[in-house]
């Protein structure tokens, strides 16, 4: 009695886990993925550049920013820079002395 009372309540509790694992696999195939241009950055000392191509269908807006290492030297954000589909462009910034990061955003 005990042994099918342990079978059943195992029984149970795998076909929960097996539904949670189903439910949540289809939600995640139901959200639509975030299509962003790639874009790869280069710092060389005081200069920094963004190459972004779009393989998506539709546009992206980006824009690079950079951080400068020096506490007088202010930060550079360049124009945003809208990508259409099957586009490349480049973006460039600059500060006085080093650059601490430089990054690109993407904006819809």
């Amino acid at each position: 009695m005990r042994t099918t009372r342990r079978v059943a309540a195992a029984l149970l509790l795998l076909a929960t886990v097996g539904l949670v694992i189903a439910a949540s696999s289809s939600a995640a195939q139901e959200r639509p993925k975030r299509r962003e241009a790639a874009c790869s950055t280069s710092v060389r000392g005081s200069h920094a550049t963004a190459n972004c191509f779009n393989p998506n269908p539709n546009a992206d807006r980006v824009q690079l920013h950079v951080e400068c290492a020096r506490w007088w030297d202010p930060d550079m954000d360049a124009r945003p820079v809208e990508v259409g589909p099957a586009q490349h462009v480049d973006l460039a910034e600059r500060c006085w002395k080093e650059i601490r990061k430089a990054w690109v955003s993407h904006h819809r």
